[in-house]
Formats: structure tokens, sequence, C-alpha cells
């Protein structure tokens, strides 16, 4: 990978309406909600292990059910937004986040994020957004999903059968948290993932994680320099994982955005320069990418 030689975006530089509201806002009105029982109920689970996400803030998201169960019988929930402009090749974006259970910022923040574009989104871009791709891990706050099997390890890659194993017995010591399963796409969220790429078809991913504090990038495109304090590092890639899969065999990008802590979210102006940053990325390196 090589490293993007352009000058870095400063806060001004972005247009305010990327901006996110400050923790002294005012919290959203519960009246002002529709009512969506599920919803009310899948909120009320979730929320007490998202930093800075409030039952309000959750159900306001107006997720809907994907039709797709965790193990344990939570819903995956999503948010689609649709691209406003007459444009017709919108650049479709796949926003995940906590795919690893005991991640909850990276969930957090993405909550955070579609205040935003529920407001002013770029009028170019596609949205589908997941904001718990594990809920299972995150209720029991462990990294893998409630068969034990780390999500981030069970994608298609070649040579699964070979390798993911192998991996995990010569490299990790047979680590638990980090077990890839029996077989690819075994677990119902991961299939999930699988089956949302396959049919979406983004130009784009960006899957949020914590808590090194750096950003990856795997597949077909020039990895970004920073996103606020966020600065590029190369993780590089396993076997079984979403960047592997998605970001070198099937050439879509996938971008990792690993916050610095798990469970202590980032300042509201870091988030917002993330988000920023991110937009300025994505228009520049992304938006000629037609599939």
């Amino acid at each position: 990978m090589w490293l993007v030689s352009a000058s870095l975006f400063s806060l001004a530089a972005v247009p305010a309406s990327f901006a996110i509201a400050a923790e002294s806002a005012e919290p959203l009105e519960a009246a002002s909600i529709p009512a969506n029982p599920a919803l009310a109920d899948w909120c009320k689970r979730v929320t007490p292990r998202l930093p800075k996400v409030s039952l309000a803030d959750c159900r306001a998201a107006k997720l809907n059910a994907t039709g797709v169960n965790s193990v344990d019988g939570l819903a995956l929930m999503l948010r689609d937004f649709p691209a406003e402009s007459k444009r017709k090749h919108p650049v479709r974006i796949l926003l995940i986040g906590g795919i690893h259970g005991d991640e909850h910022t990276a969930s957090s923040i993405v909550f955070k994020w579609m205040e935003v574009l529920q407001k002013n989104r770029p009028q170019e871009f596609q949205w589908k957004v997941a904001p718990i791709v594990n809920p299972d891990g995150l209720l029991a706050r462990k990294r893998v999903n409630a068969r034990g099997v780390d999500l981030n390890r069970n994608f298609p890659t070649p040579d699964w059968d070979k390798e993911a194993r192998a991996y995990w017995e010569k490299k990790t010591k047979s680590d638990p948290r980090r077990f890839p399963g029996n077989a690819p796409i075994s677990e119902p969220e991961s299939r999930w993932v699988f089956d949302t790429i396959k049919t979406y078809k983004p130009h784009v991913i960006i899957s949020v994680h914590a808590p090194f504090g750096v950003l990856d990038l795997d597949g077909p495109a020039k990895p970004p320099r920073r996103f606020g304090r966020l600065v590029y590092n190369r993780v590089g890639v396993y076997p079984g994982s979403l960047g592997n899969y998605s970001g070198m065999h099937q050439e879509i990008p996938v971008l990792t955005i690993e916050l610095p802590h798990a469970l202590k979210m980032p300042v509201d102006v870091e988030v917002n320069r993330i988000w920023q940053d991110m937009q300025v990325w994505i228009r520049n390196n992304i938006s000629s990418r037609k599939k």
C-alpha cells in the first residue's frame, strides 16, 4: 500500500453540514420519535452498552430489522440512506460497526454519524449503515459472537479451510477470542454481511473497530493520510478477515477505522473531524469507481 501525499484537510475546510451536534445540545424528545415497539425493545437492550448513546438516540436512528437474527435471536438492524442527487451512479457505501462485540465505541460512533446522515448527508453518496453487527457479543462484552466465533475471521477468503484454522492454532496459540469458526460464513452475522456485499455491491466498505487508534485500508484505493488524529498505519490482513475477503479478493476497498479506545468515545470535535475527513477521502478516491 502507498501513502497519499495530499495535504491534510482542516476542520474549517469542510462544510458545516457535516458537523455533529455537541454534547451540550438538547436531547431528542421521545414524543417526536415515531412509535416502533420492536426497535424500542432492541434499543433498550443495546444502549446500556453504548457510550454516549441514549435510548432516544437509538430510537431516533430509525433502524429497520434486516430479517436476519443473531445466534441468540437479536435482530440485525440496518438503515438505508439513499442518495438525494439525480446522479445515475451514486457512490454506494456500506458502513458497519461492532463486528467485535467488546469494541463498544465502534458502534457508538456509527450512531453519531447516523445523526448527521439524517440531517445533512452528501447528496452523491448512498449509504447502508449497520451500527451493531455482533449484538450478542456486545451484550456479553465479548469479541466473539454467541457461538464463540470471531466474525472478522469467518469470511470466505481463498484456502480458508487450510489457512484460517492453521493461522489460529499457530499464530494465536488457539486464542478463543480469535476462533475463525468451523466453516466460512458459518455464522448468521457474517453471512448477512457477505450477502449484503453481494446484493448491494458497495463501492467502498467502512468498518469501525477499536482500540488501536489507526486507519487501515485493504483493496484498490489510495489510503487516507489521516482522519482527525487517526493516521494511516498498515495493520495487515488475516485469513477470513473482511479486509482480506472484500478488499484483496473482491476488489472492494475496505477502510478500517480503529478508534483509540473500546469503551471511551472520542470527544465530539474528534468525532466530527473523523467524519468530515472520511467524506473528503471518499469523494476524492472512490467517487469515480463505478460498478
